[in-house]
């Protein structure tokens, strides 16, 4: 998808964290698409890490240069972003078992959106800023839909039930995301658009992928759920309709905005026998429903997760209006099918399962 909105669409794009599971698939749009990227990395000499990276570069007619940041200081952002007209800013924890959440996810999630988008306003040729966040930065517990509109999330909705103390990974969302639009209301220089992702789903292009996406897919199969998975209700969306939808917020004329970014409303067991038919002879999948009492047992037991979090997400059918990313943005999205089991394969080939 070519940037072809009637702004200056010649300069480079940044995209931060660009090692990441999503980045490389935008990376990969940029630069299938011709664009020049500046890719904001931790080491550009860890092959491991940015290798695909060059891969993709070598086959594409984009153009990609590497340069070493961090997320917590401001002052290595310049170089970086010198010339860029758009900047998609990515990098940002997606882990949720942590020592100390307040160092681990709030502070790389908010500092780092702040140092980006302010070293944005210092660089006169950024016209737009999409920035990835999360359906997390609107709700914690899927029983939040009930009082939602019709039932079902919005861009409209802002969390407020999560917390340092009770899902500190949502709350790193929703504070990183009130900072960029606090830093974009004090500027006119450029716009924002916000990417608001269900769970990511589908294949990775790096090699050795991090994001809890891939632990969550995992338990499915190793036997953790042999005996059945609960409905634990979330949302997914596969990695690359995710990316598309990034470069398609980058183009958008006009004004920006949020946009949720979620193909399927779904749970863990749906998630599971999805797999089944192809893979149930091979790998423990879940057979059955895990009855909610159950759930209540046990889920804490294995995974750590508080029974108040299992008992305000079993059960309770999580729904999102995706109607303006598929307006605005154009998005058609996959089968969940399609990006489960392009996912599961590729976790096979790659030992992740």
């Amino acid at each position: 998808m070519a940037m072809t909105d009637s702004r200056d669409s010649n300069g480079p794009v940044l995209v931060t964290g660009a090692t990441g599971y999503v980045a490389g698939w935008i990376v990969k749009e940029l630069l299938d698409a011709g664009h020049s990227v500046h890719a904001a990395v931790r080491d550009p000499d860890n092959e491991e890490k940015v290798g695909h990276l060059r891969d993709i570069a070598a086959n594409s007619p984009g153009h990609l240069v590497l340069f070493q940041t961090d997320l917590l200081n401001p002052d290595c952002w310049a170089e970086a972003m010198a010339g860029c007209s758009v900047v998609i800013h990515t990098a940002s924890p997606f882990i949720t078992e942590v020592d100390d959440p307040q160092r681990e996810l709030i502070e790389p999630a908010l500092m780092g959106t702040r140092n980006v988008l302010e070293q944005a306003t210092r660089t006169p040729e950024v016209q737009r800023v999409v920035l990835t966040s999360s359906c997390a930065a609107i709700y914690t517990d899927a029983i939040e839909c009930r009082d939602a509109s019709g039932g079902r999330l919005n861009e409209d909705i802002w969390n407020t039930t999560a917390s340092l103390d009770y899902q500190p990974y949502s709350w790193s969302k929703v504070v990183a995301e009130r900072e960029a639009w606090q830093i974009a209301g004090q500027q006119s220089q450029w716009q924002l658009a916000v990417i608001n992702p269900s769970l990511v789903i589908g294949p990775s292009l790096n090699a050795n992928p991090t994001s809890e996406s891939f632990r969550i897919v995992r338990q499915l199969a190793d036997g953790t759920s042999r005996f059945g998975a609960p409905r634990f209700s979330i949302g997914v969306v596969d990695v690359r309709d995710l990316a598309l939808a990034h470069v398609a917020a980058a183009c958008l004329p006009g004004g920006g905005g949020r946009y949720i970014v979620s193909g399927h409303d779904t749970d863990l067991y749906e998630m599971g026998r999805v797999l089944r038919e192809r893979f149930g002879r091979t790998y423990p999948l879940p057979p059955r429903v895990l009855p909610r009492w159950l759930a209540m047992l046990f889920v804490p037991m294995m995974t750590g997760v508080s029974r108040r979090f299992v008992a305000r997400n079993v059960g309770h059918p999580w729904r999102a209006d995706n109607t303006r990313s598929r307006r605005d943005l154009g998005l058609h999205y996959r089968p969940m099918q399609e990006s489960m089991e392009d996912m599961f394969v590729q976790m096979i080939e790659r030992n992740l399962v």
